[in-house]
C-alpha cells in the first residue's frame, strides 16, 4: 500500500475512518445549514458572528477540564457519550427549524451547547487514533484524518446548498439539512462499537487524584518543544486562518464579486488544505522544523494575498496558503501525540485545541474590526504579520530554553528536531521556577 495511506491497511482504522467521513460530510452540511438559518432568522451579520463564538466559547473554558476527562476515562467510552451529545442538539434544532417555530436564541443557546459537546469530544477524539494504530503510524493517521476533515469540507456544504435550494431556501429547508448531520453520528457510533478490541492499544488511564490540570501545564511549561508547538498554532490559529471572513470580504469589498464566487474561494483552498494533509500523511516523523517553517510560509503567502491585484491571482494563490496551513496543523497535531507521555497525552491534546480554537473568539472580532476600519487587504496583511511576528517569538524563546550558543544559531533552523527516542520516554513533572 502507497505510503500515503498505510493506516488504512489497520482494519480498526478504516473502520474508525469510515465513521468520522460521513460524519465529517456532516458536520460541514450543519455548518451551512446553520448559518443560513441564522441569517435568514436575523439578516444580521454580528447574529451569525454570535452564534459563531458561542459554539467555539467552550472549547476555550472546558478544554484543560475535557483533557484530564480524556485521561481520565477510557477514551472509546468519551467518545460514545459525546456523539449522542452532539446528535441531540442538532435533532432539537433541525425539529424546531421543521417546524418553524425556531428563533435566534434557541440557535445561540443550542449553539453553545454543541460547543460544550464537541469540547469534550476533540480531546478524546484526538488522542484516541494512537490507540488505534500505534505510534508508527500515528503521523500517517492524523493526516488522513485531516484529509478526511477537508474532503467533508468540500463535499458537505456543497450538499447543504443543493438541498437548501431545492426544499426552498427557507428555514425548514435548513432544518432537514441538520437533520441530516444528527443522523451522520450515528455512523460515528457504529464504528466504534465495530473496533476489535484485542487491537486497541489502550492508554493508562490516569487515577483521580487532585492537581491533574496543574500537572498538565507544568508538563508543557518544562517541554519547550511543545511550548513552541503550541505558540505556533495560537498565533496562526487567532490571526491568521479567519479564511472564511477574509475571503467574504476580499470577494465583495475588494474585487466586487457575489455569493457564488465566494464560494468558489473557499473550494478552491479546501483543494489545498486536502492536499496537504496527504503530503503530512505520507511523513512518518514530522519534525519540529516543520511546523515553523509551514507556519512562516503561510505568515509569508497570507500577506502576499493581500498584494493580489485581481479576483483570479488571489484564487490562485489560495492553494498554496491552505497546503501550508495544513501543514502546520497537521504537523503540531502529530508532535503533540507522538511525543506527549501517554498518561499526559489527553490533556496536552486539550491544551493544544484550546489554544488553536479559542483565540478565535477574540482574533475575528480584532481583525473583522480591521478590515471594517482599514479595509479588506488589511486583515491579510495584519494576520500574515501577528502570525510571522509570533512564530519568531515562539522560536527564539525556543532557542533560549535550549541554552543555544551564538555559533549554533546559524545552523539551527536546519537542526529544530526532536531526539524521538529520548520524547517517547515518560519524563518525571517538575515544577518550573
Amino acid at each position: 500500500m502507497s505510503p500515503t495511506f498505510s493506516s488504512l491497511s489497520i482494519r480498526n482504522y478504516r473502520i474508525y475512518a469510515a465513521g468520522a467521513f460521513v460524519s465529517n460530510i456532516g458536520t460541514w452540511m450543519q455548518r451551512v445549514a446553520q448559518d443560513w438559518l441564522v441569517l435568514q432568522l436575523t439578516h444580521s451579520g454580528t447574529a451569525l458572528g454570535i452564534t459563531t463564538g458561542l459554539q467555539l466559547l467552550p472549547a476555550l473554558l472546558l478544554s484543560p477540564i475535557a483533557g484530564v476527562v480524556a485521561d481520565r476515562c477510557p477514551k472509546r467510552t468519551i467518545l460514545r457519550l459525546t456523539q449522542l451529545a452532539m446528535a441531540l442538539p442538532a435533532v432539537l434544532l433541525g425539529v424546531l427549524a421543521v417546524t418553524g417555530v425556531v428563533q435566534a436564541w434557541h440557535v445561540y443557546v443550542i449553539a453553545f451547547v454543541f460547543g460544550v459537546a464537541t469540547a469534550f469530544d476533540a480531546p478524546a477524539r484526538q488522542s484516541f487514533v494512537v490507540e488505534i494504530v500505534g505510534k508508527e503510524d500515528l503521523a500517517n493517521a492524523v493526516g488522513l484524518n485531516s484529509a478526511s476533515f477537508n474532503s467533508g469540507r468540500m463535499i458537505g456544504p456543497a450538499v447543504a446548498g443543493v438541498m437548501i435550494a431545492a426544499l426552498g431556501s427557507g428555514v425548514i429547508a435548513t432544518g432537514w439539512v441538520i437533520l441530516i448531520n444528527a443522523a451522520s453520528y450515528v455512523a460515528v457510533f457504529i464504528s466504534l462499537n465495530l473496533l476489535d478490541n484485542a487491537r486497541l492499544r489502550p492508554s493508562p488511564v490516569m487515577g483521580n487524584r487532585k492537581g491533574a490540570i496543574r500537572d498538565g501545564i507544568r508538563y508543557v511549561r518544562s517541554r519547550p518543544d511543545l511550548v513552541l508547538i503550541l505558540m505556533c498554532v495560537f498565533f496562526v490559529g487567532t490571526f491568521g486562518m479567519n479564511f472564511q471572513m477574509t475571503s467574504a470580504l476580499m470577494a465583495t469589498d475588494v474585487f466586487h464579486k457575489g455569493a457564488g464566487e465566494y464560494g468558489i474561494l473557499g473550494s478552491i483552498m479546501a483543494v489545498g488544505s486536502f492536499g496537504g494533509a496527504l503530503l503530512a500523511a505520507r511523513r512518518t516523523k514530522p519534525r519540529l522544523a516543520m511546523v515553523v517553517v509551514a507556519g512562516l510560509s503561510f505568515a509569508v503567502l497570507e500577506i502576499i494575498a493581500g498584494l493580489m491585484p485581481n479576483y483570479l491571482s488571489f484564487a490562485l494563490i489560495l492553494p498554496l496558503l491552505g497546503l501550508s496551513a495544513l501543514t502546520m496543523v497537521t504537523s503540531a497535531n502529530a508532535m503533540i501525540q507522538m511525543t506527549s507521555s501517554a498518561h499526559m497525552r489527553g490533556r496536552v491534546s486539550a491544551l493544544y485545541l484550546m489554544v488553536f480554537l479559542g483565540g478565535t473568539p477574540f482574533g475575528s472580532p480584532l481583525i473583522g474590526w480591521i478590515g471594517e476600519a482599514y479595509g479588506a487587504r488589511w486583515t491579510l496583511f495584519v494576520g500574515g504579520a501577528m502570525s510571522m511576528v509570533g512564530i519568531a517569538a515562539a522560536t527564539a524563546y525556543y532557542w533560549h530554553k535550549q541554552g543555544l550558543h551564538r555559533s549554533q544559531l546559524r545552523t539551527a533552523a536546519h537542526d529544530i528536531r526532536v531526539s524521538y527516542t529520548h520524547r517517547t520516554r515518560p519524563r518525571p513533572v517538575h515544577p518550573v521556577m
